[in-house]
């Protein structure tokens, strides 16, 4: 059994709290990354398994969860900013580069850090969420589902969601929660500055005006990440469409892309399919196939990894 340790590291100015587990050689770091309302508890059994492979696991509260602080300006968690908050943790730790593993705002937080900081991502997974040039065009039924982010972004909604006992929140979160987990989403959110925080995640990094955008992104090669890219998402989800996960190939260098579409799974991968996680991390991992360099031709098909 290999435990984790929690260590506070200094990093944009804040403190961010940062799990770490197994032993840090020149390359064998995994980053994970959590979203809302989650926090780095998310990836306990991806912790587990990761560090008893031989894998040095960096999981951090990402700014405004968790033990991590909660600044209140709405800057602080535009994607940009966090992606330099996350490269000064990689930095406090003596990582150079990581895979990076994202789901939710955690994986709009990895195609960012991919793209802006390609030297840092060794090699890349993202659950539920594709590439925000996908999101950025998506179709008009996609955009019918995300109405919650606009919601969330209103200066109203910290008062509507705890309204009545929760009620509207409970609504929202109860279609891939149980009971337990919405309580202790509750729990943390309750929290001094924990529910504003969580919402500012939306308030920084959604605008209205991308969900009337008909042009799509242009992929070129600073839309185009290089590195190998999974790409994971689940039948169950009901706020994610599989069109936003399959077409991110386009963004993905040419034979770098796979994807992998687990039936029966809601939104919440990690813990809802912790066993298929683990053994598609695993395999993606020990994959170490060369990736073809940018600009030499368009992204692969999709495709399932191997048989494991």
């Amino acid at each position: 059994m290999h435990s984790s340790s929690t260590k506070s590291v200094r990093a944009g100015g804040i403190n961010i709290a940062v799990r770490v587990a197994g032993t840090c050689t020149k390359s064998n770091a995994v980053l994970l990354l959590h979203g809302f309302p989650d926090s780095s508890k998310l990836w306990d059994s991806q912790v587990a398994a990761l560090a008893a492979a031989g894998y040095y696991v960096v999981v951090p509260d990402m700014p405004g969860y968790g033990q991590s602080d909660k600044p209140s300006d709405v800057s602080s968690y535009s994607l940009k900013h966090v992606c330099s908050v996350l490269c000064n943790v990689l930095d406090a730790l003596g990582v150079q580069a990581a895979c990076v593993v994202g789901h939710n705002w955690g994986a709009a937080t990895a195609w960012a850090l991919a793209l802006q900081h390609p030297q840092r991502v060794s090699r890349l997974v993202v659950l539920s969420v594709g590439h925000p040039g996908v999101g950025a065009s998506a179709e008009p039924r996609q955009r019918a589902h995300w109405w919650y982010m606009l919601f969330f972004t209103l200066p109203g909604a910290e008062a509507a969601l705890t309204a009545n006992g929760w009620a509207l929140f409970k609504q929202v979160m109860g279609q891939g929660c149980s009971q337990q987990q919405v309580q202790q989403y509750i729990s943390a959110l309750s929290q001094p500055g924990a529910l504003t925080a969580a919402l500012n995640w939306y308030r920084a990094n959604t605008q209205a005006r991308h969900f009337g955008q008909t042009q799509p992104w242009p992929v070129n090669k600073q839309s185009r990440v290089a590195c190998p890219v999974l790409g994971v998402w689940s039948s169950g989800d009901t706020a994610l469409l599989e069109a936003q996960m399959t077409e991110s190939a386009a963004y993905v260098a040419a034979g770098c892309w796979r994807y992998v579409r687990l039936e029966g799974v809601g939104h919440w991968i990690p813990r809802d399919a912790a066993q298929q996680l683990n053994e598609l991390l695993l395999a993606f991992l020990r994959e170490g196939e060369a990736c073809v360099a940018p600009g030499q031709g368009g992204a692969a098909a999709p495709r399932q990894l191997s048989k494991l």
